[in-house]
């Protein structure tokens, strides 16, 4: 019983010191949290103290800037509004200077007025006096006319009718002869001054031609790459072939293949292919199908880039998208030897120096120069001459019927409507008949300039004949005793038109067909 009432009293004083302990150390921790409140309360304090004179000086600082800036816009406005009176003064101080002008100008006129009103006075004075004369003339003119009617047996109307008909004759005959000096003097500058412009247009454009051939070659760095272009069983060149179209020879020419066809495009895309194929390394249909077909999108995207820089070359705009794919087309092909495109910009250059020469709009004559042989490069095979297809090209594409007759006209396959038509023949015959522009073999040239002189020797009276100027002209010299000068007009006219309708040859050919006598004695 006694060790239960110590356990019990042992254990109520573990509780009660267990209470009192908890009741010290939270009175403990209450006045902890209360120093904790106070230090923080005196910091917020102490922040915001901080803040508010933090935010003063940023206000004065504010403050000053604003003052400053207003300062500035000040300074500003003060001298526009210096500058603006300066300019109103400048105005007026002109203003009143033209005033003064205009006011010294009205007291000159009014001064020539006054004169001019003195003059007239004294002219009608004149006049009237002229008059009184004139009435004395008139008198004795009539009584002189009488004393002549008497004398002669003409009545004044006969004698006049007789003397108009003498005048007449005499003026028709000076007015002929006049008539016929102007003609020759006319048709004499006429000739210098379109000599003059040709030149000029001439040594203004300078060219460089490309000669295109039916076949390229394409040099490789040793003969062992034949062998891996031909394949096994030449199933590699059969692929290149059917892709491109173009004959591919392998020869025994070191280091070097051949590409033959007449398509220069075709031909480059094969020359393109082979290359990035050897430079790869793999070589085999499949692979060759793939470099073929990439390599045509890329000179098609280079058609067209060369058509747009052309067009920006030559100052023209406008132009439809199908006609720039057109004119980019022409860099891949030739005519006689001369690369077309080369040949259609110098003919621009040219038509449009003449134009401007002659007072035509050459931005027009440019367009139709460079567009005047669109129709040498159809996509596909066309029986119309060239010249027509591109002229129905040209109006289907909306270009100007003054480019559209230029085009069709420049081979006169068509009647000429526009002015800057014959510009564009004259300058198309400038460009492909100028010494080195094209390429002719030489036996078809000879055998050109000995047919134009078989053709002149034919007529009856022709002594010689002298084909010149590379076949441009024809030189015929005829007998005197059998020619006359009527005879020989009508021969020239003759053989120029034999030699349209029998012949085939570029550009013009002129006939000149002299006359000679002479007259010989000897002094012994």
């Amino acid at each position: 019983m006694d060790t239960t009432m110590t356990i019990i009293v042992g254990i109520a004083g573990l509780v009660i010191g267990a209470v009192l302990s908890y009741f010290l150390a939270k009175k403990s921790v209450d006045k902890e949290n209360q120093i904790l409140v106070d230090d923080a309360k005196r910091k917020a304090k102490e922040i915001v103290g901080d803040a508010e004179k933090e935010g003063e000086a940023i206000k004065k600082e504010k403050i000053f800037q604003a003052k400053e800036k207003f300062l500035e816009l000040k300074s500003a406005h003060e001298e526009a509004i210096n500058q603006r009176e300066r300019k109103t003064a400048e105005s007026e101080s002109k203003v009143k200077e033209r005033e003064d002008k205009l006011k010294s100008d009205f007291s000159d006129i009014q001064r020539q007025r006054d004169l001019l009103k003195n003059e007239l006075s004294n002219l009608q004075s004149r006049q009237d006096k002229l008059n009184l004369k004139q009435k004395e003339v008139d008198t004795m003119h009539k009584k002189q006319v009488e004393v002549l009617e008497k004398v002669s047996s003409y009545t004044a109307e006969e004698a006049k009718a007789e003397l108009m008909e003498t005048l007449k004759d005499e003026a028709r005959l000076k007015a002929q002869a006049h008539i016929q000096e102007i003609m020759e003097e006319a048709e004499l500058n006429a000739k210098n001054e379109a000599r003059k412009i040709i030149i000029g247009s001439i040594q203004r454009i300078g060219t460089e031609q490309a000669v295109e051939n039916a076949v390229s070659v394409f040099n490789i760095e040793s003969d062992e790459v034949k062998g891996r272009i031909i394949g096994r069983e030449g199933r590699n060149i059969r692929a290149i072939e059917a892709a491109t179209g173009v004959e591919v020879i392998v020869d025994d020419t070191p280091e070097a293949i051949i590409l033959s066809c007449f398509d220069p495009v075709r031909r480059e895309i094969a020359r393109l292919s082979l290359h990035r194929l050897v430079t790869d390394g793999r070589i085999h249909p499949a692979r060759i199908e793939e470099v073929v077909a990439k390599t045509t999108k890329q000179i098609e995207d280079e058609i067209i880039e060369v058509g747009k820089k052309t067009i920006m070359d030559l100052g023209i705009h406008g132009l439809h998208k199908d006609l720039v794919k057109i004119v980019g087309r022409m860099k891949y092909r030739s005519s006689y030897g001369q690369n077309l495109l080369q040949h259609s910009r110098e003919v621009a250059h040219l038509a449009g120096t003449i134009a401007a020469e002659l007072g035509l709009n050459p931005k027009l004559a440019k367009r139709a120069g460079l567009l005047h042989d669109i129709g040498k490069v159809p996509d596909q095979e066309s029986e119309l001459p060239h010249a027509i297809l591109g002229m129905q090209w040209a109006e289907k594409y909306g270009e100007h019927p003054d480019v559209v007759n230029a085009i069709g006209a420049h081979h006169d396959e068509i009647e000429m409507t526009a002015l800057i038509s014959p510009i564009i023949q004259v300058a198309d015959a400038i460009s492909g008949a100028r010494p080195g522009a094209r390429r002719q073999v030489v036996e078809s040239y000879i055998q050109r300039l000995k047919d134009l002189e078989t053709t002149a020797l034919s007529f009856d009276g022709v002594e010689k004949a002298f084909a010149i100027q590379a076949g441009r002209e024809l030189r015929v010299m005829v007998e005197s005793d059998k020619v006359d000068d009527a005879k020989a007009s009508e021969l020239s006219f003759l053989i120029t038109d034999k030699i349209q309708n029998e012949l085939t040859y570029p550009g013009q050919v002129r006939v000149t067909v002299i006359r000679e006598t002479r007259a010989v004695n000897v002094a012994r």
